[in-house]
């Protein structure tokens, strides 16, 4: 029930840090490397693929969002307290087990 910001990593960091070549300057260090040759497989085209579709998903489901407004705003939200106060002591357990501990 814990939801922490600092947590959570941009889905496209890895691929926004991708730097693409002009033909030049992939000419240039093509023949600096001496002749080494990259070939990518299948399943790296399929992973690149991957990391789009997931840098494309919202965080949020807006729909989602939308839905609970519409209940709040009608009065049919409903709030269950055990659940609430769970989450709670979820979040404190976990805050305690990861504090170093002290001698």
């Amino acid at each position: 029930m814990k939801i922490d910001n600092s947590s959570i990593k941009s889905p496209g960091s890895v691929v926004s840090e991708t730097k693409t070549r002009s033909p030049r300057e992939a000419s240039s260090s093509s023949s600096a490397a001496s002749g080494s040759k990259v070939q990518l497989s299948s399943l790296a085209s399929h992973l690149q693929q991957l990391e789009q579709t997931i840098a494309d998903t919202p965080v949020v489901d807006s729909g989602k969002v939308e839905e609970i407004k519409a209940a709040i705003s009608q009065g049919r939200f409903q709030v269950n307290p055990e659940k609430v106060a769970d989450g709670l002591l979820n979040s404190v357990r976990q805050m305690l087990a990861a504090q170093p501990r002290s001698a």
